[in-house]
């Protein structure tokens, strides 16, 4: 094996569209940024330029980059130890962690399952919620089947994306994936015809209403995206529907998960999105499971946590011989260097970041977004806490879409890295999620080359004199 030597730029370009597989990419088409270094929210490429990093690395670096409390955490646990595994073993830093979590977390959520990614966190509470129900004092070993919404993403493993309905991101392995049932996708941009967000909320709950009433008996849990339906475009469901999810739950008597991954950790304003519609004062109405990951690091090392209540826990406690025990894991659950950079997070969040602190920041960036309402082809403006969304759409009045082909978004991404901005496009969306850290200048910045991006590519749509 030949040493490591560097390499020129044009090697790395070339190596990287052909050796490096990129995640959710056409590699015959690839271009994408090489990014040598980051610091606060920028990022800056192999060639010295620098781009304002719209999405937070992919929604998870909560406080941008090179942030001294989360480097000197895990420089710290380096002197101690990098990795132990859980199975039959634990560290100090896991250990805190999980306790804090569980303190953090509403009502009995009190006990913690670390895993990888997010997508393993929340196979993780599926897995748990099917064995629940074989070995819980009232065994219902019928419910074999769980409720999700349509256009859900809940992540890339076989379960994950049999309970997910992105289309495009699961019809191929159809053969492969397990039977769901699905309900509507709760959206607030895209309601019923005729109906305003109050009553598109409980014409969506009606129809989970059916679901449960017709197979309440064979549910293991519904699974839900709290709030945001974070790769369906950042779809909001209209007010009131979480908490009804979460009364027809408890109604029916299925078991709910809650999937935070995208919006858990501060994102939305509060620190789990559950918060937003009072279901934490409600100990009745809390989810069955909790899944964390993104931010739980603040982006700086792969971590996630699946929180199970009391009663999910207590199912699995037995003898040995009772073959109670949850036969799941992974190499790296509850990873040392990761959980130390978890505890950091935690720190900030009871300091400078606290949710307190981030609402004038969070009002700032509403009033940043509020010019983009008056674009030609901006269809809806949305924002919940420090998480907003772009719709373009090719009529305001009937909400048409662009096509797939079309690629609208992608063109205004393109003209924005000409700008200095990161942005990734959803289909006809743009997902914008800047590090909590944001300075109001950098957002003035980013909301500025936003607006002068979409009016170019109405410009070249004829959609605007120039």
């Amino acid at each position: 094996m030949e040493p490591t030597k560097k390499l020129s730029n044009d090697d790395l370009r070339h190596l990287d569209k052909t050796v490096v597989w990129h995640a959710f990419s056409q590699m015959s088409e690839y271009d994408g940024l090489i990014i040598d270094s980051a610091s606060g929210c920028w990022l800056t490429d192999i060639d010295g330029k620098r781009y304002l990093d719209g999405t937070s690395a992919l929604w998870c670096n909560l406080f941008g980059h090179q942030v001294p409390e989360l480097d000197g955490a895990i420089r710290n646990q380096l002197t101690r130890v990098a990795h132990v595994t859980n199975l039959g073993m634990s560290h100090p830093a896991t250990i805190q962690l999980a306790q804090r979590l569980a303190n953090l977390a509403p009502g009995e959520l009190n006990h913690v399952f670390f895993s990888g990614d997010g997508a393993s966190a929340v196979e993780v509470a599926m897995k748990l919620a099917f064995q629940y129900w074989r070995q819980c004092d009232t065994p219902a070993p019928e419910r074999t089947k769980f409720i999700a919404f349509g256009d859900a993403y809940h992540g890339d493993t076989i379960g994950t994306v049999s309970v997910s309905g992105v289309s495009r991101f699961q019809s191929l392995f159809s053969p492969l994936l397990f039977e769901v049932l699905r309900g509507p996708c709760p959206d607030s941009f895209r309601r019923p015809s005729g109906m305003d967000p109050n009553q598109a909320s409980q014409w969506y709950l009606s129809e989970y209403r059916k679901l449960l009433e017709r197979h309440a008996d064979e549910t293991v849990a519904v699974i839900v995206e709290p709030m945001i339906q974070g790769a369906a475009g950042f779809v909001t469901q209209p007010p009131g529907f979480l908490r009804g999810i979460a009364e027809l739950c408890r109604e029916f008597g299925v078991l709910w998960i809650a999937d935070e991954i995208a919006v858990g950790m501060g994102r939305t304003g509060r620190m789990f999105a559950i918060e937003h519609e009072g279901i934490h004062n409600e100990h009745s109405l809390l989810p069955d499971f909790l899944c964390l990951g993104k931010g739980l690091t603040g982006g700086y090392l792969a971590m996630s946590a699946t929180l199970c209540s009391t009663r999910i826990w207590n199912a699995f406690l037995g003898r040995h011989a009772e073959m109670k025990t949850f036969f799941h894991g992974h190499t790296y659950g509850g990873n040392p260097l990761a959980a130390a950079a978890g505890n950091a997070v935690l720190d900030l969040f009871q300091t400078q970041y606290s949710m307190a602190n981030l609402t004038p920041k969070i009002a700032h960036f509403q009033n940043c977004l509020a010019p983009l309402r008056e674009l030609e082809i901006v269809g809806d403006v949305r924002q919940l806490g420090m998480m907003a969304a772009v719709d373009l759409v090719k009529n305001r009045e009937s909400k048409e879409p662009f096509g797939w082909d079309e690629r609208i978004s992608a063109k205004v991404c393109k003209r924005l890295l000409d700008k200095g901005v990161w942005l990734r496009p959803l289909g006809n969306v743009l997902p914008i999620l800047p590090p909590l850290s944001i300075n109001d200048h950098d957002l003035d910045f980013l909301s500025r080359s936003i607006f002068e991006s979409i009016t170019e590519v109405q410009m070249e749509l004829g959609k605007l004199e120039p």
